[in-house]
């Protein structure tokens, strides 16, 4: 689906100036982006979906979640070069897994199935990572963010797990429990994910933060689900949102004593 830019030049430079992707009139990219979009019984929600998606993105690869409505056929006639992969295990984590793995694109955007991400932003996200950045994070609390779908029990959920995040592993983010995320496609090999629920996203967020990676906040507006309802449950997706963060600070606490553990048993090195 992507258009391609072919320059009026011949030669080597021919072949390196193809490889570009017109956004606008004055701006083109150069690396390849693929959208992962996981999907379960989405098909009256994917036509708003897909209408926002740019054109000039690499390739949509669909994660269907055993859906028995038409996700599927809907999802082809959208977008006819649609990747659609059989998504395994069951979580949001399997999903997203399962689509990540399936990427043929340098940088790699996730976005939910139930309308509420505007596909116009993708925009942002690419910018800010061909910029520098390594980890391109939606927040719907950064100045020019909003929402029109959270509760105020998960509003204060999100505030307290996000301050306690910043806390523990020193990041600076304003949001925390949001899915809409774009990252380089390398950056995988450093947050090794292992999670299978709704939690996977505030996993991501933590472990690029430990693997020192670059990240900047992206501005976003989170709408309403459009059609059908939501498998979120506040209470139950936090508590296994703090038990990530829990796990993750013990994990960082044991790598800190292993060396220290190292050089007692050699008996070599100052300790400090």
């Amino acid at each position: 689906m992507s258009s391609v830019l072919r320059p009026a030049i011949t030669g080597d430079d021919s072949l390196m100036a193809a490889k570009y992707r017109p956004i606008s009139s004055h701006l083109a990219i150069a690396p390849p982006v693929s959208v992962v979009i996981p999907a379960m019984n989405e098909a009256e929600n994917l036509p708003y979906v897909f209408k926002t998606l740019p054109s000039w993105i690499h390739e949509v690869v669909l994660v269907d979640g055993n859906s028995t409505d038409d996700t599927v056929e809907v999802a082809r006639e959208l977008w006819p070069d649609v990747k659609v992969v059989e998504q395994r295990g069951k979580g949001k984590g399997d999903a997203l897994i399962t689509g990540f793995e399936a990427c043929t694109g340098d940088i790699i955007v996730m976005v939910d199935a139930d309308g509420s991400a505007d596909g116009h932003e993708i925009v942002s996200y690419v910018s800010a990572l061909v910029s520098g950045a390594d980890f391109a994070k939606g927040s719907r609390f950064a100045n020019g963010g909003g929402t029109s779908d959270m509760t105020p029990i998960r509003k204060l959920g999100n505030r307290v797990l996000c301050a306690t995040v910043n806390a523990k592993f020193g990041a600076r983010y304003t949001d925390l429990c949001y899915g809409y995320n774009a990252f380089w496609r390398h950056c995988l090999d450093k947050i090794e994910l292992d999670c299978t629920g709704f939690e996977v996203e505030t996993l991501m967020n933590i472990r690029v933060v430990k693997a020192g990676l670059k990240v900047q906040e992206i501005p976003s507006h989170e709408y309403l689900r459009i059609h059908g309802a939501s498998n979120l449950r506040a209470v139950r997706d936090g508590l296994r949102v703090l038990k990530v963060i829990l796990r993750e600070r013990s994990n960082r606490r044991a790598l800190r004593r292993r060396p220290h553990a190292a050089q007692l048993d050699s008996g070599q090195g100052e300790v400090s």
